[in-house]
């Protein structure tokens, strides 16, 4: 089969397409012949040691996907070659090969059937960034549940993979929904997605305005996948125990952090980790996200679809910031 392997840590742009060995089912694993696979920034920055995780070279990209099963392994009993299934959060494309190759071999309890009345692009994009904003979102009450409804979300980066998912699962919870994108054209396609509010970061006045919007309320919990300076701006949002879920830094590092913005309002800040759930856990938070979306009437958003062949220009999509998910077309 056709692989894209990483040699080194020098960054997606030194990929290279090579035939390897096609992979084969361990006891409670499926081999995925691939339709799709997606993009996610964990996968740039793995690239070139940004991520904790450091796996054997060479090494083969990419969390998600979507496939026919063409294999399983002898303890194998929720899956049958023939089925078209999607690939949730596991070691695939970290510990383990990824998805960027014709052919992946996965655990059992990392496939999915695809949702009914879901496109087989939706299904591929979605699991990575819905799994992660639902976390974000919930992640502050044990067991972990939805924020009240009525409560105000406020959403960086909501072109984002993870940004769309948190303002469509946030409208599942009830919640206001303040997105901030620094695209005219883009905020306008995430205020149909169902957001309340969009504002432009860039702007000057953007807090003033943000704050004067929804006053006499003030952000209860933001889901940030942005950091940088803009990460300060968020914090003075926030209202008493306000909460902020860190799921990346597109930004960079925060420049000068006062500590002390947190101390009047017991305001909060919580990275989120999808990899800290079990295979079981995992299962149940995708089953609610899709019963959230069905009710809703929504799907997962893609921003393009890009040849097998043509890996290193989707990555560079990726790096533009897409509205949505960034997918590879790995066969028909």
């Amino acid at each position: 089969m056709r692989a894209w392997l990483m040699d080194s840590y020098e960054g997606v742009e030194k990929l290279r397409l090579d035939e390897v060995p096609d992979p084969q089912p361990g006891p409670s694993q499926v081999v995925v012949k691939l339709i799709y696979a997606a993009l996610n920034p964990a996968d740039a920055f793995l690239a070139i040691a940004q991520y904790p995780a450091k796996p054997k070279l060479p090494h083969v990209l990419g969390r998600d996907g979507v496939g026919k099963v063409i294999a399983i392994g002898a303890e194998v009993e929720n899956a049958k070659v023939g089925d078209t299934v999607g690939i949730l959060r596991g070691a695939t494309g970290v510990d383990l090969w990824g998805t960027l190759a014709e052919k992946v071999a996965v655990d059992s309890n990392q496939v999915v059937p695809v949702p009914q009345g879901w496109s087989l692009e939706e299904v591929a994009g979605a699991p990575l960034v819905y799994l992660t904003a639902f976390q974000a979102l919930t992640q502050w009450s044990d067991p972990p549940a939805p924020p009240s409804s009525g409560s105000v979300l406020l959403v960086t980066g909501a072109s984002g993979g993870v940004g769309s998912a948190a303002v469509l699962l946030g409208k599942s919870m009830g919640l206001t929904v303040i997105a901030l994108s620094r695209s005219a054209e883009k905020g306008e396609k995430i205020k149909q997605l169902g957001a309340d509010f969009v504002f432009n970061p860039n702007e000057n006045g953007f807090r003033k305005q943000l704050l004067s919007a929804i006053a006499p309320k003030r952000v209860d919990i933001a889901v940030d996948s942005v950091g940088g300076a803009l990460f300060n701006e968020i914090i003075a949002t926030l209202g008493y125990g306000g909460r902020v879920s860190v799921v990346g830094r597109s930004a960079g590092v925060v420049p000068e952090f006062n500590t002390a913005t947190l101390f009047f309002r017991r305001n909060r800040i919580g990275g989120v980790s999808v990899g800290d759930t079990s295979p079981e856990e995992t299962r149940a938070n995708w089953n609610e996200i899709v019963a959230r979306l069905d009710k809703l009437g929504k799907r997962p958003v893609v921003d393009g679809v890009f040849p097998f062949l043509d890996v290193k220009k989707a990555f560079s999509r990726l790096a533009q910031g897409p509205m949505g998910k960034v997918l590879v077309k790995i066969a028909d």
